[in-house]
């Protein structure tokens, strides 16, 4: 029998504020996990079951060959965080989940790229930034992602004005918004490697998109130290 709380890494910025924490950790806990907070100036300590690659501010344009933004907000030490624990823990097939910049983090380990500002290179697109569940995502067919959440469609939150472009090595996408833009993507062999451009944490009373924490926390419960060729 696996652990009754599973250790559930949750990767943030040394100054995320209090209530979107707040969301993250009771995402986790209402899950059956026990969430661990990691930022540059708090890595991790103990073996960690599982781990969620959370949001925040931009992924620097030179970890996949974009256009330096001025006016973006960067975060290098946790830029660096990241890679390092996608390094370590994706051969070792644990349970990993992407959200919003986690997805794009997940993307740029596995060699695909950004859309650096999608109002900048789409200028048709409507900026839609809003935590309500306003936009829809199409989600496809016979999808790990859609087999989670039983849906194939999904009315999500939008904070993000970058978006993955190319798919990196492995990666499947699996989900849509009207817009065309890639809205989820995930691993076409690693058990559990999902990433969702949207929040999941700050829809607590979606059934459907709490399915996707508890999937990656029941995940985390089951055996998964095991020998991997490909890195994603």
């Amino acid at each position: 029998m696996g652990k009754s709380r599973p250790l559930i890494g949750i990767t943030t910025s040394d100054h995320k504020s209090r209530l979107a924490w707040w969301c993250d950790w009771l995402s986790v806990w209402r899950a059956g996990g026990q969430p661990v907070r990691l930022s540059p100036s708090r890595p991790p300590r103990d073996r960690l079951d599982g781990l969620i690659i959370g949001g925040g501010d931009d992924i620097g344009a030179h970890r996949y060959g974009g256009e330096v933004q001025l006016d973006v907000r960067l975060d290098p030490a946790r830029d660096d965080l990241e890679l390092d624990l996608l390094e370590r823990y994706l051969p070792q097939r644990s349970p990993i989940l992407g959200i919003c910049r986690g997805a794009q983090m997940i993307n740029i380990h596995c060699g695909g790229s950004l859309i650096g500002d999608i109002q900048t290179t789409y200028q048709h697109i409507r900026n839609r930034r809003t935590v309500l569940p306003r936009k829809r995502v199409d989600i496809a067919p016979y999808s790990r992602l859609a087999e989670i959440l039983n849906r194939r469609y999904c009315q999500v939150n939008s904070l993000h004005h970058q978006a993955i472009d190319r798919p990196g090595e492995g990666l499947a996408i699996v989900a849509r918004d009207r817009d065309d833009l890639i809205q989820a993507v995930e691993s076409e062999t690693h058990p559990f490697l999902i990433g969702v451009q949207w929040h999941p944490e700050f829809l607590l009373f979606s059934r459907s998109q709490q399915r996707l924490i508890r999937a990656l926390v029941a995940a985390a419960r089951q055996p998964h130290q095991r020998p991997a060729n490909d890195s994603c």
